[in-house]
Order: C-alpha cells, then sequence, then structure tokens
C-alpha cells in the first residue's frame, strides 16, 4: 500500500450517534412529538429549496451533452446504486458510450476531479463509485462539484451519456432529465422536509420530474423496481452457492449492512430462509475487520457496496448477496430516451 492509501483514514461514527440517527429516523417515519419544535426549521428548508429549484428554472442551462440524474428527495438509502448500474449497462448495450458523475460520498480523494480505477481504495473514492464502476463497466468521474465532474467527463471519455449517481439537488448542474427513486416500504415518512422531517425538498418536487421509481412496490405515478438477490459469493476466493444451497449448508448467518436503509437488506436475507442476525451500521461504514468477529463461527453476508471494503480480510466467514434492478428494458431505455431527446 503507498503512502497516500496508507494515510487515509477512515472516519466512522460512535455508537451514540448511531443510536441517535436511528432514533431520529423512526420519529420521521413513524412518528415522534419531540420533533414538533423542529417544524419551522423544516418549513424554511423547504422554501429554500422551493427557491433554488425556481432560480435552476429560471437559467434553463443546457447540457454539454444528455445528462440523466438519477436522485431522491428522502435521505438515506432508497436503491439508487443498482438504478444507475441498470441504467449504465443497458446504455453500453444499445451501443452508447456512457459515463456516471458523483460526488464520491464517503472517500477522501486528494485531487478532483477523480476518475476511478477498478483497484482503487474505497476509503479515497468512496464504496457507491467504485461499486458502480466495478459493475456497470463504465468510467465513473467524482467530484463534489458535479458540474466540473461532468467538464471532466466530457472532456476526457467523450460520452454520448453521463448518468449523475445523486445529484438531484445540486443545481450547478445541468441536467437533461431526472429520475428520482422512493422506498416504497417507507414512503416519504411525515413528509416534511429537514430536520423535522426525511425530506431534502418539499414532496411536490416529485411531479416535477420525468420518472419516478418506487423501489420495492406500488408507489401513483411511478415504475415498481425490485432488487432481485443473486448468488451469495464469498469474498476470500469467489466460491458461489445459490440460495438454496447456502441455506442447505448453514441456514444461520449474521446480516451486516452498512447502507441507509440496513432493513430491506435483512428482509431480504430473511425472505432467502436464513436465520438471521442483524448487525446495522452507519451508511458508508468504515468496516475492519473486529467489526466482523462474531464469537460464534457463523458465515457473515454483507451488502456488494459494504464488500468492496472487506475484499482484503483474510476470513473464510465473509459472504456477499449481489442484486440488481429488476426493471423492463423498455423502461430504462425511455429514461434513456428521454435524456437523449
Amino acid at each position: 500500500m503507498d503512502s497516500t492509501r496508507s494515510s487515509t483514514k477512515w472516519t466512522s461514527p460512535t455508537t451514540a450517534m448511531v443510536d441517535w440517527r436511528r432514533r431520529v429516523e423512526r420519529g420521521w417515519y413513524e412518528g415522534s412529538g419531540w420533533l414538533t419544535p423542529l417544524r419551522p426549521l423544516g418549513w424554511l428548508v423547504g422554501r429554500v429549496a422551493g427557491r433554488r429549484l425556481r432560480r435552476f428554472r429560471r437559467r434553463a442551462e443546457q447540457p454539454p451533452v444528455p445528462v440523466l440524474v438519477v436522485g431522491n428527495v428522502a435521505v438515506g438509502g432508497t436503491g439508487k446504486t443498482p438504478l444507475v448500474i441498470a441504467l449504465a449497462r443497458r446504455a453500453r448495450e444499445r451501443g452508447l458510450n456512457p459515463v456516471v458523475i458523483s460526488r464520491g460520498y464517503g472517500g477522501r480523494a486528494d485531487t478532483y476531479p477523480r476518475v476511478v480505477a477498478l483497484h482503487d481504495d474505497p476509503r479515497e473514492v468512496g464504496d457507491e463509485p467504485l461499486l458502480i464502476a466495478r459493475r456497470a463497466a463504465v468510467p465513473v468521474v467524482l467530484d463534489p462539484q458535479r458540474d466540473r465532474a461532468l467538464r471532466r467527463a466530457v472532456t476526457e471519455f467523450q460520452p454520448d451519456l453521463v448518468i449523475s449517481d445523486d445529484g438531484l439537488q445540486h443545481y450547478a448542474l445541468p441536467r437533461s432529465s431526472e429520475v428520482v427513486v422512493i422506498d416504497a416500504r417507507r414512503g416519504l415518512g411525515n413528509q416534511r422536509c429537514l430536520p423535522a422531517g426525511p425530506l431534502r425538498e418539499p414532496a411536490s418536487r416529485l411531479s416535477q420530474v420525468d420518472f419516478l421509481v418506487a423501489n420495492g412496490g406500488a408507489w401513483p405515478g411511478a415504475t415498481t423496481m425490485h432488487l432481485v438477490p443473486g448468488d451469495l459469493v464469498r469474498l476470500r476466493d469467489g466460491e458461489t452457492l445459490d440460495a438454496a444451497a447456502f441455506r442447505e449448508r448453514y441456514g444461520a448467518v449474521h446480516g451486516v449492512a452498512g447502507i441507509g436503509n440496513p432493513e430491506r437488506f435483512f428482509r431480504t436475507l430473511a425472505l432467502l430462509g436464513l436465520a438471521v442476525t442483524p448487525h446495522a451500521f452507519a451508511d458508508h461504514h468504515g468496516f475492519t475487520a473486529a467489526d466482523l468477529d462474531f464469537a460464534d463461527g457463523r458465515p457473515v453476508i454483507m451488502t456488494e457496496k459494504d464488500a468492496v471494503k472487506c475484499r482484503d480480510f483474510d476470513d473464510p466467514r465473509l459472504w456477499v448477496l449481489p442484486v440488481h434492478a429488476n426493471l423492463p428494458p423498455a423502461t430504462l431505455d425511455a429514461m434513456i430516451d428521454r435524456a437523449l431527446q
């Protein structure tokens, strides 16, 4: 490992911070009176977000190439990354030259813009961008200033289509079309803006985007997307087992998830017939081997996003459950074509 990587440290929240975040999320989605005093702040955030959107609409800046933004209005995981991967792969199947741009959340690169390499340290480039680069096999350009990432992508790769992973509220980024992903199970919670609720923008924003995608169920006006699990893969040696074979060999497992909505992953493991002991970590948690050192020796199953940070752990108990976004090709084509118009 070179000196730059060795000096890069994961900065993971303390247990108290994680517990506090989860308490806040429960209040947003299940109701809590102690959030009531925060409603004026939520109203103010919504007003500011509305003004920013109106200024963006008035500018009506055209991007140098078609730009498709995939984002959400609620904080936390909704399934954007699998959809970005599906869109990028579908664009490649059609003979296009797509590039993904991302903020690179969770990474700490020395300089930006940064093009992700497949061997990069996720501590530098972030877990989701590295996963996208590996799964979609397209260039991924990082920069917290997404308009600067767009310029680098256009200059270096001459793309036919740029897909922005998140960035719906990044109004310095011009775009051709917008897709919003909603977690159909959790919905929009109390429908208030931060900090009184989970929304980055008012719920009315949903009526102004080109496509709505509901992950895991139905939503008015939305296309339903399901995240379909694949075969389980052992990190150390790549051994692959389907769910039935894995269940027959092991049965009881530890489930580990450092994602925005870990409960969804644990439900998936349970639906595969596994007896799961869940371990939820903060989104983008920087895993160490000690985090996964459970005393009973049972296998540990994690998400792909978490697995990119654990591949160097020499531990035969670690398995990854990949998922892919199940959407009709015609729906993916419609999203791509809207951006290309």
